[in-house]
């Protein structure tokens, strides 16, 4: 019984005329940013900003610092529990392709990038929360994770995933605010300067069970370090375009949504804890209502409860005892 699901994959550009579809997460990074009186602005400068970034880090023969841009594709993976055609939203991430306007060409960059879950918001705003109730000291409910890391395993060793992607996903991150980086000697030409962790936070721990491994890099004229998530090499299958398109990308994004660690005016120092009281930060032009976002994800989870978990609890539960890669 190892494959029970049928997925389906859309695509959709994340461009200066986005509108965000009635089956993607409001709290997502790019749908958040398409509401509004301000939403084409808010694209545009997005957008900016992004190829302004991947132009810095992609300096050689490019001597004006304009011969690529990147274009950003919102990427949904639906699931049909039940082979009758009603769908679920199971996962949602960002595909970048690189435009070399220099050689008239287009590259295909990393798929990934973001990481959006209904099934995640469930797991953390309703199922860790409510197991934490009156609780003096917090735990994790039993087995947390675990139908999460398979359905995304599934997903990602689907033949669907793999007609549409030639490569693994990586998932780009902000790093924790409940931890310490310490800066290490390895330093990569693109991903920048290594930064190690005693304990893994309760993120990468979500992640290790969707298969996926963490390493935090600082590229170069960044402030803080960004946590990479990935199956197989990160510094050997991914190539340096590639790499710099997910930097730029989400480097952005955590400009905007985490200003006061990715737009500090001073940079990570050699040991260093993320704080997001940290008054010394410039803000983008672009603004958020962050208290919003987080009464969604408890909404979106809910959702994800009554729609999904609970209706399709046994089905799942049974999947999920005989699932093997």
């Amino acid at each position: 019984m190892s494959q029970v699901f049928t997925y389906t994959v859309k695509s959709i550009s994340f461009d200066e005329n986005y509108l965000p579809s009635d089956n993607t997460r409001i709290t997502t990074n790019f749908a958040n940013l398409a509401r509004g009186e301000s939403r084409q602005e808010n694209l545009r400068n997005t957008l900016r900003m992004i190829n302004n970034r991947f132009n810095n880090l992609a300096q050689w023969d490019n001597p004006k610092g304009d011969r690529y841009s990147v274009e950003v594709d919102i990427v949904s993976f639906d699931m049909d529990i039940e082979g009758n055609g009603t769908n679920f939203p199971i996962i949602e991430v960002l595909k970048t392709t690189i435009v070399d306007h220099k050689n008239n060409q287009r590259i295909d960059g990393i798929v990934g990038n973001s990481f959006s879950s209904y099934v995640r918001d469930y797991d953390f705003s309703v199922l860790l929360l409510d197991h934490n109730k009156n609780q003096e000291k917090f735990s994790l409910p039993e087995n947390f994770g675990d139908l999460h890391g398979k359905l995304f395993k599934s997903v990602v060793n689907s033949e669907v995933y793999k007609a549409h992607f030639a490569k693994q996903p990586v998932i780009c991150l902000s790093v924790s605010s409940s931890r310490t980086y310490y800066r290490t000697e390895n330093e990569h030409p693109v991903l920048g300067v290594e930064y190690r962790q005693d304990e893994f936070s309760l993120t990468d721990q979500y992640f290790e069970k969707m298969g996926l491994r963490v390493r935090y890099f600082m590229p170069k004229n960044s402030a803080a370090p960004l946590a990479f998530y990935f199956s197989g090499d990160l510094l050997s299958d991914y190539t340096d375009l590639e790499l710099i398109a997910t930097i730029s990308t989400m480097e952005t994004f955590q400009k905007i949504y985490r200003p006061e660690i990715y737009n500090a005016n001073s940079a990570a120092a050699q040991c260093y804890q993320p704080r997001l009281n940290h008054q010394d930060h410039s803000l983008t032009q672009i603004v958020y209502d962050r208290e919003e976002r987080s009464q969604l994800a408890v909404k979106q989870g809910k959702f994800t409860e009554e729609q999904f978990i609970k209706p399709y609890k046994d089905t799942l539960d049974q999947w999920a005892a005989h699932y093997a890669l």
